[in-house]
C-alpha cells in the first residue's frame, strides 16, 4: 500500500483531494487504487448513517450503469445493501402538449438505465472504500490557503497544519473554494429556479418505472422509482412556484404531487418533509491548471432534468485515475502533459451532455406556440424510431 511522506512542512501526498462528497471520494479511492498516496480535506464531519425501513434520503441519485461499473471496480457499490437501491427498468417522458417518449431497459440491453441510490448510503460505501484503499481522511477541517510551486503545492488547513502534494484535485462542488484560489474566473449563473425534493409512498406499484412531465408553466417534475412502494421526486420549478411547493404541508404536498403526474400511482403519502436546493450551470473553460484538476460539479454544472451530474463527475473520476495509472515513466502524476491527457478525455462527454442538458431547457423554456407544437412532435417522432431510442438510451448508461 502507498503512504503518505513526513517532511518538515506537514505531511507529503501524491495527490489531496479538496471536497469528500459522492464524486471527490470516489476520486481518491481510484487514484489510490491506481497506485498514488491520497488524502482528502473536507470541512464537513461525516453523518452517521441510519437507514431505517420508514427512513428514505431525500437526496438520491441515477447512477448509470457505466457508473455503477466503475464504483464496484472501485470497491463501492458491492458494499451497498441491496433493499436499499430500486432499478430504473423504464422511462416515460410527457411533453407539454400531449407528446410522449418511452425508454425501456430491456431494448437497450441493459438491465437498467440507472439505478437509485440514497445519497448518505453511497457515501458511506464510498468512505469504506477510501479507508480499504488507504486514504487518509481530514474531516472537519477547511483549506485556508494554496501555495504553488513547480515542485508541488502546500495546501494550508484551517487546523494550522500542511498539506503537501503533486496534484491538487478539485471536487469541491458547484462554489468551489479550490477553483477560486487556483485563479479561475468561472462563476456558477443562477437558472431562476429550485429544485424540489421529497419521497412519498404509493399506493400503486411503480413497477421500476421513472416518469418525467415537462410541464407548460416551465417546471419539469421527475418521479423516480424508491425500493417497494416508493417514489423520490424532483420538482425543478421557477422560485416563485418552488416557494409555494415547499410552503405546502407534506400532505398537501402529495396531493399537489399526484394531481401533477395524473394520480398514476394512486394516492401518494409524504415521507418527511421537503427540501429546495438552488439549480446553477457552470461552464470552465478548462478543468485542468497547473498541479489541479477539477472534477465533478467543481468542473461542470448541469441542469438535474437528465439526472447526470453525479454520472459526470465518475466520469471525470475514473478517467483522471486512468490517465495517471496509465502514465508510465512519467513520475509526477502533476506533470501537465498528464493533466492535458485528462481534460482531452473529459473535453467531448462534458460538452456533448451540457449542450443537450441546455439545448432541452431553451427548447422547453420557449413558450412560442410554433415550438411547443414542433417540439412535441419531435418526441413523438424520435418515439417510433427504436434504434435512434435505445442509441440516446445507451450514450446515457455509458
Amino acid at each position: 500500500m502507498v503512504t503518505a511522506a513526513d517532511c518538515g512542512e506537514g505531511t507529503r501526498f501524491d495527490a489531496v483531494v479538496a471536497g469528500a462528497g459522492l464524486v471527490g471520494l470516489a476520486t481518491a479511492v481510484a487514484l489510490a487504487r491506481a497506485g498514488l498516496a491520497v488524502a482528502t480535506v473536507d470541512r464537513a464531519n461525516p453523518a452517521d448513517v441510519t437507514n431505517s425501513a420508514d427512513d428514505w434520503d431525500r437526496r438520491i441519485y441515477a447512477v448509470s450503469p457505466g457508473s455503477a461499473r466503475f464504483l464496484s471496480a472501485i470497491g463501492a457499490w458491492q458494499a451497498l445493501a441491496c433493499e436499499r437501491i430500486a432499478a430504473v427498468e423504464s422511462m416515460w417522458i410527457a411533453g407539454d402538449a400531449g407528446a410522449t417518449l418511452e425508454f425501456s431497459a430491456y431494448d437497450a440491453g441493459e438491465r437498467a438505465l440507472a439505478w437509485i441510490v440514497e445519497e448518505r448510503s453511497l457515501k458511506s460505501a464510498l468512505r469504506e472504500a477510501a479507508f480499504a484503499a488507504g486514504v487518509v481522511l481530514r474531516e472537519g477541517v477547511s483549506c485556508e490557503r494554496i501555495a504553488w510551486s513547480d515542485a508541488d503545492a502546500v495546501l494550508t488547513l484551517g487546523d494550522g497544519n500542511d498539506l503537501a502534494a503533486r496534484l491538487v484535485v478539485g471536487a469541491d462542488g458547484l462554489h468551489s473554494w479550490v477553483r477560486s484560489a487556483s485563479g479561475f474566473d468561472a462563476k456558477p449563473r443562477s437558472r431562476e429556479q429550485l429544485g424540489v425534493v421529497a419521497n412519498f409512498a404509493t399506493a400503486l406499484a411503480h413497477r421500476g418505472r421513472a416518469s418525467q412531465w415537462f410541464r407548460d408553466d416551465g417546471s419539469v417534475l421527475a418521479w423516480l422509482p424508491l425500493p417497494g412502494s416508493r417514489i423520490s421526486i424532483v420538482w425543478s420549478a421557477p422560485a416563485a412556484l418552488a416557494r409555494e411547493l415547499t410552503a405546502l404541508s407534506p400532505e398537501e404536498l402529495a396531493g399537489r404531487v399526484g394531481d401533477a403526474g395524473g394520480n398514476v400511482l394512486g394516492a401518494l403519502t409524504p415521507l418527511g418533509g421537503a427540501a429546495a436546493f438552488p439549480l446553477h450551470s457552470l461552464h470552465v473553460p478548462s478543468p485542468v491548471a497547473r498541479r489541479l484538476a477539477l472534477v465533478g460539479d467543481a468542473a461542470h454544472g448541469v441542469h438535474p432534468l437528465a439526472g447526470q451530474g453525479v454520472n459526470l463527475g465518475f466520469g471525470d473520476a475514473e478517467a483522471l485515475a486512468d490517465v495517471l495509472a496509465e502514465r508510465g515513466p512519467v513520475a509526477d502524476c502533476g506533470e501537465a502533459l498528464l493533466l492535458e491527457r485528462y481534460a482531452r478525455r473529459r473535453a467531448e462527454p462534458v460538452l456533448a451532455m451540457q449542450t443537450m442538458i441546455e439545448g432541452l431547457g431553451h427548447l422547453f423554456g420557449n413558450r412560442s406556440r410554433t415550438v411547443r407544437a414542433l417540439r412535441n412532435a419531435g418526441m413523438s417522432a424520435i418515439d417510433r424510431l427504436p434504434i435512434v431510442k435505445n442509441a440516446l438510451a445507451r450514450a446515457a448508461m455509458h
